[in-house]
């Protein structure tokens, strides 16, 4: 059967690969929708674990928390060093971690940040140890991967949050730890102390305004005098806060936005708002995709029933040979569910193919940390159905050749 099914396959090779292509296209559209939609949101529910606020300078709170949470946005401004306290001081928070934000090292993000960032994640270290003096920095484990970077390593972090940037030479990092891969938001980033990006920025800090921070290095001296009498002063870009207990989540964000110059995001709200936004568009393209695949089915249907028309004398001599109803209700049924295996096999390669090329050309995609070439349960469903789909529209014409009239059609057709 699997032998006649293929030489029938070949014989309308045309109308095989158009219909293979077709279902392919619908796979594919429904594998780069599935893959996108749960990896985007399990990767937003990791980043987000263990925040509950996350406070910075006015704006779009949906942007506050792409920039300052999930690292795939520009940050809305910087707040004051003493927002920092300010924060520290409320009886609600239990913990609040400072950011600093805005430049890059070979596409990676610089944080500066405290070694409780780290903490959030669960990260543990691969090599090395956590920064402890000026300059150090963590390296995220695609961060490592991806530049080759090793211990002890020197490099130059650029401004801004694209390549290609002015570097700032005069503040050279060193790398003293790698971290394990956590499938978080940490494994793409660089990890620094805050003044270590006041360094980089030539912000003149002192001690009183650093606090329990680490003296800098006297090269950088001048520098940092020379941007401080021009009026620079310390700050940062975000806090990421945690509550003391449910009362923090009604009292907290309120004060915050009513009587300061701040303004408090809840990741839990925005991430809900963004999942809900995007809903929307890939359930229309779900939809457009299954409809696609019901077209896919009802192509092979008219192929085949064509198909079994054209050959109603062959299978009427097939059968007069020997061969059984089952024998050729099965070659038809044979052809529609090849048609389909192939066409899910192409789909699934297409679809994971398409996905890692919109990957090397988004940085917010690459930034967001979607994996390819992951495998998801939910595709087998996905090929279970086309094959469904593919056995339903075989089975009017499977049923039709074992049905056929032996003598009328071999008197018809002699």
């Amino acid at each position: 059967m699997l032998g006649l099914a293929i030489a029938y396959l070949r014989d309308r090779a045309l109308t095989t690969f158009l219909n293979v292509l077709l279902l392919a296209l619908a796979v594919a559209t429904l594998a780069i929708l599935l893959l996108f939609s749960s990896q985007i949101g399990t990767r937003f529910e990791r980043d987000a674990a263990g925040v509950e606020l996350v406070v910075g300078a006015k704006g779009s709170p949906l942007q506050l928390i792409l920039s300052s949470l999930y690292q795939i946005d520009a940050p809305t401004g910087n707040i004051p060093l003493a927002s920092l306290a300010f924060l520290r001081s409320n009886r609600a928070v239990a913990q609040a971690i400072p950011l600093a934000l805005g430049d890059q090292f070979q596409g990676f993000r610089i944080v500066g940040t405290e070694p409780a960032y780290a903490d959030l994640y669960g990260a543990e270290f691969a090599e090395g140890r956590m920064f402890a003096d000026a300059q150090e920095a963590v390296i995220g484990a695609e961060v490592a991967r991806a530049t080759g970077m090793g211990l002890g390593q020197r490099f130059v972090g650029s401004h801004g949050l694209s390549a290609g940037e002015t570097e700032h030479d005069h503040a050279p990092f060193m790398a003293v730890g790698i971290l394990q891969p956590t499938g978080t938001v940490i494994d793409r980033l660089v990890l620094v102390d805050v003044p270590s990006i006041w360094d980089a920025h030539g912000i003149h800090y002192g001690e009183e305004a650093a606090g329990e921070e680490h003296a800098r290095h006297d090269e950088h001296e001048s520098h940092q005098e020379h941007a401080g009498e021009a009026g620079m002063t310390p700050e940062i870009t975000a806090v990421l806060v945690k509550y003391r207990s449910a009362f923090g989540a009604v009292s907290v964000p309120g004060m915050i936005n009513r009587q300061t110059d701040m303004q408090a995001a809840v990741p839990a709200v925005e991430t809900a708002r963004l999942l809900g936004l995007l809903g929307a568009g890939v359930e229309g393209a779900r939809i457009f995709a299954w409809l696609l695949a019901a077209t896919g089915g009802l192509s092979i249907f008219v192929a085949l029933l064509q198909a079994a028309n054209a050959r109603e004398g062959e299978l009427a001599l097939l059968r007069v040979m020997g061969a059984t109803r089952a024998q050729l209700f099965g070659t038809i049924v044979m052809e529609a569910l090849l048609i389909a295996v192939v066409g899910c096999a192409l789909g699934l390669l297409l679809g994971h193919g398409a996905l890692a090329l919109a990957m090397g050309a988004s940085d917010t995609l690459r930034e967001v940390g979607i994996s390819a070439w992951l495998l998801h349960p939910g595709e087998l469903a996905i090929v279970a159905a086309v094959l469904g789909i593919a056995l339903s529209a075989a089975l009017i014409p499977a049923l039709r050749v074992v049905r056929t009239d032996l003598a009328v059609t071999l008197a018809r057709t002699r």
